[in-house]
């Protein structure tokens, strides 16, 4: 397995036996979804088998280039260091389609031995202290470490010929989102962004393509890619923070729409082309379909789902893009319905007579209208904002902050206005829906209020005075409300040993995922035999899946050897039970969902200790700062991967699983209760039924 504690990957026939642990069983349809027939694709699809003297050239390769990485990672220049990544993704990418069986065609094993070349090129300039690839313009791939999981990952640039390293010049970036490819290896991903440019390569423009580890519509794990890849290039280029727009086509495209709509105030454009904007419809859903899923799921369903958030679109220009005889047209024709119930009338740009592609003319008019617009650049003090978020995942927009809500999952609005009043003061209103906690904030030098006068703060009934401006014209402000309802200036007064979900730290499982995670394998002997068996199990599909469908090596530790250093920096994903896991057994006392001599009890319900397994998501006892995971990877399976809009959340904050039922490609074994902590972290097993949203049952 990768060594991701080294500064390199080591291949090891260990990954190469874990392709051959597993064997799909067979699939219970997802609510007998019309499209669940595919239900036990391969994803990523078998490669070819490489031939004895090919595979030799190329593991001679890849020696010598383990072997120049080894003598990089043993320098204490900072430069080197800074820059190992560059010449990391070439070794890793080579290594992991040897070791996976992933090379597709007879083609790909030439484009590795030009990669492993390239590798080579560079640690032997990089050893001189020399990085030309740096200063270079044009097509140039590079890499960053990941805080997910450790581990490298490669992105391509397009870098105009105007960008210089001695100008002083800031330049706008468009992050370009690919679309589906199955076969999207690291190998064909670093070659194809080593000799194509793209779709859209503007003028005086860095173009950046993530990778967003391969190929999951850029959620979850490849959401974080899309933003590390941008705070990487902000490190190694001068980037326009007031123009940067985002664009991408067919997966790419329903990339587009869901980072645009979650992150609005980020781009100065986003120009989605094709894919998809929300799974209800995408997938023809019927209303008995939708009856028939749990109301945690259909909660979950505003993780990704564009609809509900078209209001934040307000914040960012857009133009949508599709051929006219395009099925993916759906998507920009529910979120142009979408926006008209906000009041946002949708710039579409349709090619006549036009498939799945940009028709030629069409293609320039999207072009310039995103030009026209990073031109103007984005605006940074927007008078007027309009918030709409359903989780504390997503809880910004300019200088409004959410920290938070009354109720996850619910409709949950700011409508903000800076005015002033008759008397020439300050005055900012707000109107709130669902939102409990607020901070208000404005940089130095961008606060518009007038340095001699107070605030005023009018919010929803209640009418406060905020604090003054600061002589740096910087002016923040936190309000929160009291257990009357009403809003008070200040932040919460909480015990140090209250939780709460706040930003980051609210859940579902699948979010322990998306920021440092550590697996923690149990070592001790659980007298549950079928209980660690199902674990076990579970785990190596984990992290076997981890690998396949986000492109990392997940780290693992024994429990015995875990850290305090460990603790303070992952969130824990534990298997086993309070038996055969040490790091369960200090904290099982203090889980809503704990076993009990030969019980798992959850609020006033037992179920047998050697027939259920609790997954759940929750502060850790040992650093309320961080998630503990229980017996849970990321939560969507292989019944999922034949489309990207399948790929939800399919299990909310704590389910009971029910191991006499075995695991199969839809669900880890029978779903015996499930549902969402409490905003206090409280197990709350009468959840309401929610609402759908009221595009979606259009």
């Amino acid at each position: 397995m990768f060594n991701n504690s080294a500064r390199f990957p080591v291949l090891t026939p260990v990954l190469i036996a874990l392709g051959t642990i597993f064997s799909q069983a067979g699939v219970t349809a997802w609510a007998q979804s019309p499209r669940n027939n595919d239900a036990q694709k391969s994803l990523p699809p078998a490669g070819i088998e490489v031939p004895v003297a090919e595979r030799a050239d190329l593991e001679r390769g890849l020696l010598n280039l383990q072997a120049a990485l080894m003598d990089l990672a043993a320098s204490k220049d900072h430069h080197v260091q800074s820059l190992f990544p560059d010449v990391q993704i070439y070794e890793r990418a080579v290594a992991s389609a040897l070791a996976n069986h992933e090379f597709f065609d007879a083609s790909d094993l030439g484009k590795a031995k030009e990669l492993l070349q390239a590798g080579l090129a560079r640690a032997e300039q990089l050893q001189k202290g020399e990085s030309p690839w740096t200063r270079a313009t044009g097509l140039v791939v590079r890499g960053y470490i990941s805080k997910i999981d450790g581990s490298v990952q490669p992105y391509g640039l397009v870098v105009p010929i105007s960008c210089r390293p001695e100008s002083a010049h800031k330049f706008r970036m468009d992050i370009w989102l690919h679309g589906r490819n199955e076969k999207l290896s690291e190998v064909n991903f670093l070659d194809e962004r080593s000799k194509k440019s793209g779709e859209f390569t503007p003028q005086d423009t860095i173009v950046l393509h993530p990778y967003g580890r391969y190929c999951n519509a850029f959620k979850f794990a490849g959401e974080i890619d899309v933003l590390e890849a941008i705070e990487a290039v902000k490190q190694q280029y001068r980037i326009d923070e007031d123009r940067i727009a985002m664009r991408g086509f067919s997966m790419g495209g329903a990339g587009c729409w869901h980072l645009a709509v979650h992150y609005a105030d980020h781009w100065v454009a986003a120009a989605p082309g094709a894919g998809f904007a929300e799974t209800e419809q995408y997938l023809k859903m019927s209303d008995a379909t939708l009856d028939a899923l749990p109301d945690w799921q259909r909660k979950l369903f505003f993780w990704y789902d564009c609809l509900p958030y078209a209001a934040n679109l307000y914040q960012c220009p857009t133009i949508a893009y599709n051929g006219e005889d395009d099925p993916q047209k759906q998507s920009a024709d529910v979120m142009e319905k979408a926006l008209q119930e906000e009041g946002i009338a949708l710039r579409r740009v349709i090619g006549p007579h036009t498939k799945h592609a940009y028709e030629p003319g069409a293609k320039k008019i999207v072009a310039a209208a995103v030009d026209n617009l990073a031109e103007i650049g984005r605006e940074r003090v927007p008078t007027e904002i309009h918030f709409v978020t359903y989780t504390l995942r997503y809880n910004r927009m300019d200088w409004v902050q959410v920290e938070g809500l009354a109720e996850h999952w619910a409709e949950s609005t700011v409508n903000a206005v800076l005015s002033t009043t008759e008397e020439d003061e300050s005055l900012l209103s707000l109107e709130t829906k669902n939102i409990t906690d607020l901070a208000l904030s404005f940089a130095s030098g961008l606060a518009p209020f007038d340095l001699a006068k107070p605030v005023k703060i009018e919010i929803d009934d209640d009418k406060l005075d905020g604090p003054r401006v600061f002589s740096d014209h910087s002016w923040e402000c936190k309000l929160h409300k009291n257990q009357q309802g009403a809003w008070v200036v200040g932040p919460r007064e909480m015990d140090p040993h209250d939780l709460f979900k706040r930003p980051g730290l609210q859940g579902p499982i699948d979010d322990a995922f998306m920021d440092s995670f550590l697996i923690v394998r149990p070592t001790g002997k659980s007298s549950r035999s079928t209980v660690s068996r199902w674990a076990q199990a579970e785990m190596d599909r984990a992290i076997m899946q981890w690998r396949s469908q986000f492109r990392g090596e997940a780290r693992v530790k024994d429990d015995t050897a875990v850290t305090d250093e460990d603790i303070a920096s992952s969130n824990l994903i534990l298997w086993g039970d309070e038996q055969s896991n040490a790091v369960i057994k200090r904290i099982n006392d203090k889980l809503p969902i704990h076993w009990q001599n030969d019980n798992v009890v959850a609020d006033q319900k037992k179920y047998s200790a050697t027939e259920r397994v609790p997954v759940l998501i929750y502060p850790n006892p040992l650093n309320p700062q961080r998630y503990v995971v229980l017996n849970s990877g990321f939560t969507f399976r292989e019944a999922d991967y034949s489309s990207n809009a399948k790929q939800v959340p399919r299990l909310p904050d704590w389910a009971i699983i029910d191991i006499r039922t075995p695991p199969d490609a839809t669900q880890p074994g029978k779903i015996e209760a499930a549902g969402f902590f409490g905003e206090r972290w409280e197990l709350n097993p009468t959840a309401a039924k929610p609402n759908r949203n009221k595009t979606a049952m259009n």
